[in-house]
């Protein structure tokens, strides 16, 4: 059992869809599971909005972020395209999760399929001050491979 107090977040679902549930005791992420009447085929190259039928009223300073299925993305070469996707504290519609297929065959969403997982995360947001420049480091302006590290 973890160590702290779960935050509770009240939810919605429509009629039919599924809570989110934890697939361990030690899981960061929640299972969503696709909300569909019938299944989708996301084509090798194509991408797809799934509907959950869950909507969420988080309390100020937390997101959801919206990430893959391990498994799905392994076995299927399906992901997540804007991982992680995210869920504002003030967002009260209903959470989708946009599956993009990296595979060569076509890929059966079907209803009540598990597509993603929900962590949900503490958020701070940032005052961005307008300086004329930046205090120095030893890195600099060194970008993209700067370290010579794989």
């Amino acid at each position: 059992m973890l160590n702290h107090q779960p935050i509770f977040i009240p939810i919605v679902l429509a009629e039919g869809a599924e809570v989110p549930c934890y697939a361990s005791e030690l899981a960061a992420g929640a299972d969503v599971r696709a909300f569909i009447p019938e299944e989708i085929i996301i084509a090798p190259g194509g991408s797809a909005l799934i509907p959950t039928g869950l909507k969420v009223a988080l309390p100020e300073g937390y997101e959801i972020q919206i990430r893959p299925r391990s498994g799905l993305a392994l076995k299927n070469s399906i992901t997540v395209l804007n991982t992680p996707g995210t869920i504002d504290a003030d967002y009260r519609g209903e959470i989708g999760v946009i599956l993009i297929n990296h595979g060569k065959q076509p890929f059966h969403v079907l209803p009540g399929m598990r597509i993603a997982q929900m962590v949900l995360a503490q958020v701070v947001q940032a005052h961005f001050s307008l300086e004329a420049s930046l205090a120095p480091t030893a890195r600099g302006e060194g970008g993209f491979g700067h370290t010579g590290h794989l």
